[in-house]
């Protein structure tokens, strides 16, 4: 039996690129995100949904409000698909955290570093597994719609490809993109990545 994971990146928000979001408080999608938003559902509805899931945070949720109500169906909060836990670089700006060596670490070698005060990359990477698993028993031979973080995708995919975790910085997930993943017994295939983001 097979579960089809489709896996969305929340869309845009005014921080993106700027700061270090993290699980910061308040921080919502911006007209851009919400456009994206409302084109995912327009993007989604052939395909066969039989839940939607999101992580906790309001830029996720925003972001798979749309489709939910396109589809006439409630939105799953689960935290296994929450963002990384950034701790002190949490709402710093991008330009301050570079200067950290530590961060330059955590970017380099996501295998051992973690996030001061916060996540490791290999603690991310056990919730999401953990996270899929639970819902392709929940869903065997549907396709779940989760939408979430890019890191988190990336973790996903880097799962679903064998890689190792130092390699997360080896492809991208757009703002509003979809990536596709065919979970089963067997393993785990990736059959779509990073698909243009709707506009």
């Amino acid at each position: 039996m097979t579960t089809t994971f489709v896996l969305i990146r929340h869309g845009a928000h005014d921080l993106l690129g700027r700061e270090v979001a993290g699980r910061m408080d308040g921080v919502g999608l911006n007209a851009a995100g919400h456009a994206q938003a409302a084109g995912l559902s327009e993007r989604l509805k052939r395909r066969r949904i039989a839940a939607i899931y999101s992580g906790p945070l309001q830029r996720v949720r925003e972001t798979a409000a749309p489709l939910g109500r396109h589809l006439g169906m409630a939105v799953a909060v689960n935290p296994a698909f929450d963002e990384i836990d950034f701790g002190r670089w949490t709402g710093a700006a991008f330009d301050t955290v570079r200067e950290d060596p530590s961060w330059d670490r955590w970017n380099r070698r996501r295998g051992v570093a973690s996030c001061p005060g916060g996540e490791s990359f290999t603690e991310v990477h056990a919730r999401v597994a953990r996270g899929l698993a639970d819902l392709a028993q929940r869903h065997p031979e549907q396709a779940v719609a989760v939408v979430t973080h890019g890191d988190v995708i990336k973790a996903a995919v880097g799962l679903a490809l064998g890689l190792p975790l130092d390699c997360h910085d080896r492809f991208e997930i757009e703002p509003a993109s979809l990536s596709v993943l065919l979970y089963g017994a067997w393993g785990t295939k990736l059959l779509k990545l990073n698909e243009e983001p709707a506009s």
